[in-house]
C-alpha cells in the first residue's frame, strides 16, 4: 500500500484506495451560545450521509421572516466541514450580521464520492429544507420566498451547479432569490496566465490532484463540473438564473477563474451579475481568519446583497 495523493495536514490517499482525513480544530454545535447566534446539528440524509449545521441569531431584529441561505464548504471537494472552526465561527457571525437563517451542508466527499455526487448532495438538501421549514423549530422564522445560495472555493462551484438543477425543475417549491459564490473553484484543461507563474506553480499541482480525486474517471478537467463553459444549457436556463455576485481575492491564484465566470455570464445575458475583489486578500481568507477587518467587510458586502432581495 503506498501514498498516491496528500494535502499535508487534511488528506492521504493509498494505492488500496483507503483514506485517512485529518480535520483542523472542529468546535459543537449549541442552543446555548455567547456569540449573538445558536446553532443545531441535522440529519438530512442518514442513508448517505448528508448532515448540516443550522444558525440562528439569537435576538432577531426584526419581527418579520428571516432570509434563509444554504452554504456550502470549499475543500477541492475531497476535505473540509462546516464542523471546522473557521466556518463555524464565519458563519455563525453572519447569521447575526445579515440576520439570516443559515444551513451549512456537509456533503459526502470524493476520492470515495466523486462528482456529480456533491451537486446530488446539496441539492438534497434543498429537497430537506423545503420539508423541514414548517416542523424543525428553528426554521420557523425562516421565508422560503427568500432563499439563497452559497459557498466558497468548490462550494462556489457547487451553489453554481445547484442552482442549475433548482432552475431546470420548474415546480421546485423554494425560491432562490440570489447567489454569492466566494473564490469560485473551477478549472480547464487550459492554464490562464496566472496557473502559469512559477509562483504559484504549488498550489497549481495541489488543485489538480484535487480535481484528479474528484472528478469521474476518464474525464479531464473539461469535465462540465470543472469547466463551466462546457455545461450544455439552453438559452432560457440563463435567462432564468437569479442574481449573482462573485467575491474574488487579488492574491489568489485563482481569481482569473471567477473573473472568467463573471465575463462568461454576462454573455449568457444573465440579469444581474456582480464582481467584487479584496485585493490583498488570499483564497478563503474568511475561513482561516474569520474575525478580520477583510472578513467583516466580505460579510457587511453579503448582507447587502441578501438585502436588495
Amino acid at each position: 500500500m503506498s501514498l498516491i495523493a496528500e494535502a499535508p495536514d487534511f488528506l492521504q490517499v493509498y494505492s488500496n484506495g483507503s483514506v485517512k482525513r485529518f480535520d483542523p480544530e472542529i468546535v459543537p454545535a449549541s442552543l446555548e451560545s455567547s456569540s449573538g447566534y445558536k446553532s443545531k446539528d441535522v440529519i438530512i440524509d442518514s442513508s448517505k450521509p448528508i448532515t448540516g449545521r443550522l444558525f440562528l441569531p439569537n435576538s432577531p431584529i426584526s419581527s418579520e421572516k428571516l432570509p434563509i441561505l444554504v452554504y456550502f464548504h470549499g475543500g477541492g471537494f475531497c476535505i473540509g466541514s462546516t464542523t471546522w472552526l473557521g466556518y463555524h465561527n464565519f458563519l455563525g457571525d453572519f447569521s447575526v450580521i445579515s440576520q439570516s437563517i443559515i444551513l451549512s451542508i456537509d456533503y459526502r466527499l470524493a476520492p470515495e464520492n466523486p462528482l456529480p455526487i456533491a451537486y446530488e448532495d446539496c441539492y438534497t438538501s434543498l429537497e430537506w429544507l423545503s420539508n423541514q421549514v414548517n416542523t424543525e423549530s428553528l426554521f420557523q422564522q425562516g421565508d422560503i420566498s427568500r432563499v439563497f445560495l452559497s459557498g466558497d472555493s468548490a462550494g462556489g462551484n457547487v451553489a453554481h451547479h445547484v442552482a442549475v438543477n433548482v432552475i431546470q425543475n420548474n415546480g421546485f417549491p423554494l425560491q432562490i432569490k440570489g447567489l454569492m459564490l466566494i473564490h469560485p473553484y473551477f478549472g480547464s484543461e487550459k492554464r490562464t496566465k496566472k496557473e502559469m507563474d512559477d509562483e504559484s506553480a504549488r498550489d497549481v499541482a495541489m488543485n489538480d490532484m484535487f480535481w484528479r480525486l474528484s472528478i469521474p474517471k476518464g474525464l479531464n478537467r473539461d469535465y462540465f463540473g470543472c469547466n463551466f463553459e462546457k455545461e450544455e444549457l439552453s438559452t432560457s436556463v440563463w435567462s432564468k438564473f437569479p442574481a449573482i455576485e462573485v467575491y474574488v481575492a487579488g492574491k489568489d491564484f485563482l481569481k482569473e477563474r471567477g473573473v472568467m465566470y463573471v465575463e462568461f455570464l454576462k454573455k449568457k445575458r444573465v440579469k444581474e451579475v456582480k464582481l467584487v475583489e479584496a485585493e490583498e486578500e488570499h483564497h478563503i481568507f474568511h475561513v482561516f481568519y474569520p474575525e478580520s477587518c477583510a472578513t467583516r467587510l466580505l460579510q457587511s458586502q453579503m448582507s447587502q446583497f441578501i438585502k436588495k432581495y
